[in-house]
């Protein structure tokens, strides 16, 4: 299916690696303006010039700290600013953490919940209001598995994302009016940066396509996702082509998770 965001504008956050660079690429090649937001200026150049490969659209980057409320107003104005308008919004920023309960202090859990939850809140706060005015919205909350189905010792990561599950449902019923969708992609095991760093971390003496192959054991189709492949089904959920698809969370995973 020839997938097309021609004309509309999307912001991804946390694009400068992983998924979130894989977003960016798609949505770039299949016609959108893309609006990339991360920390990190010097990467976020590298993701640039990754993305401009391919690009059909317009890509700009953003310095945005998406944990700090400040941060995320001035670089909507900026975004705004540079493309008059925001079609589809993607929240992605945010890594896995997974300690013993004990062990989460005050301030992880709410470095946590600043990252994930209320960064998504804060940005569809801003951007829901020219999008309910053009009648025309995508949101697509990026999540985990655990979500749905969190196991012993998942949180802080699970509680976080399982409210985001829940904010997604709350607005897709209240927006659908408007005709602004929202929906979530929720991962399980995919080949990302983050892998990377943890194989690197862990001073695995193995290669990292080994390190990937113990790791997909308990995925029914044998191996870990591709970020391209989440990407695609992004790119769709983001298109008039799923222009009936809201209020849903779908796995990404493999088959892995216990739970529809």
């Amino acid at each position: 299916m020839e997938i097309s965001l021609a004309g509309r504008t999307a912001v991804i956050t946390g694009a400068s690696k992983g998924l979130g660079l894989a977003m960016a690429t798609r949505f770039a090649a299949s016609g959108a303006d893309v609006a990339m937001l991360a920390r990190r200026p010097d990467v976020l150049d590298e993701a640039k010039a990754i993305v401009g490969k391919t690009a059909k659209g317009r890509v700009a980057v953003f310095s945005c700290d998406v944990a700090k409320a400040p941060d995320l107003e001035r670089t909507h104005a900026a975004v705004i600013a540079t493309f008059g308008k925001i079609d589809i919004l993607i929240n992605n920023a945010g890594e896995s953490r997974a300690l013993p309960f004990a062990d989460i202090s005050d301030e992880v859990w709410q470095a946590d919940l600043d990252l994930k939850l209320f960064a998504a809140i804060r940005l569809i706060r801003l951007v829901l209001p020219q999008m309910k005015a053009r009648r025309w919205g995508r949101i697509i909350n990026v999540l985990n598995i655990g979500a749905k189905a969190p196991r012993a010792g998942g949180a802080p990561t699970a509680v976080s994302r399982a409210a985001g599950m829940a904010l997604t449902k709350a607005l897709a019923g209240e927006y659908a009016p408007h005709n602004v969708l929202v929906n979530a992609l929720l991962v399980g095991l995919i080949v990302s940066d983050q892998w990377v760093r943890r194989h690197a971390a862990q001073g695995a003496n193995i290669p990292f396509e080994e390190f990937t192959a113990k790791m997909a054991g308990n995925i029914p189709l044998g191996r870990m996702g591709k970020a391209e492949e989440f990407a695609n089904i992004a790119c769709f959920l983001a298109s008039d082509a799923a222009a009936f698809v809201t209020g849903t969370a779908i796995n990404v995973d493999g088959g892995a998770s216990p739970v529809v």
